[in-house]
């Protein structure tokens, strides 16, 4: 049995009400600036025409996203492997929503709005002193921000130390691809996608 209308939906879980319904606002402002400037990890996420969607991590020093005013941040776009799936779904779009974490936070805080690609020097100069200066970086024009609560972060424990596991008892990046192309033939281990990694970032 599948649930198919809004208000099958709001017969089981009523609606938001009081500062959860309220905390959406139209544009960034002191808080959510400060947390902006303390996430070095956030997830993108967007959709294309057809409704296929793509949700990227992006990551940086804390701050590496920055605040152009309360209605505009820029993303730059990190050297990657060139699958380019969120910038292809951009161009489709033009829509994006963005999840900011903090490690130590349990809250995240949420950004949605239109999105477009720029190669403007105006935009990318914020970035010209990283090591490796981005091509181009996502110009988000924002529609909606709000905080979101603690809870899935609480649950999951995500930040403390009983949480992690040690990476040697988890299968490498080499070997998961490896059995799910079905190639055979040596993998690399895991301090040497490490050392390769590390000169491109």
């Amino acid at each position: 049995m599948f649930i198919n209308s809004e208000s099958e939906l709001r017969s089981l879980y009523g609606h938001a009400a009081g500062r959860a319904k309220d905390k959406q606002l139209p544009a960034l402002e002191k808080h959510s600036i400060n947390f902006i400037h303390h996430s070095p990890f956030m997830l993108l996420s967007t959709v294309n025409k057809s409704g296929q969607l793509d949700c990227s991590p992006r990551g940086g020093v804390a701050g590496f996203v920055h605040i152009h005013n309360e209605r505009r941040i820029l993303i730059p776009d990190a050297k990657g492997n060139n699958r380019l799936d969120s910038l292809v779904n951009i161009l489709d779009t033009e829509q994006a929503g963005c999840l900011f974490l903090i490690p130590g936070v349990d809250e995240t805080l949420r950004v949605n709005g239109q999105a477009r690609l720029s190669q403007d020097p105006s935009f990318l100069d914020v970035f010209k002193n990283e090591d490796k200066p981005p091509k181009t970086c996502i110009v988000l024009d924002i529609d909606e921000v709000f905080l979101h609560c603690a809870k899935a972060l609480m649950r999951s424990k995500l930040w403390s130390e009983e949480s992690k596991i040690e990476r040697s008892s988890f299968p490498t990046m080499g070997r998961m691809i490896n059995d799910q192309l079905r190639i055979d033939g040596e993998v690399e281990t895991q301090e040497e996608m490490i050392r390769r990694y590390m000169k491109d970032i």
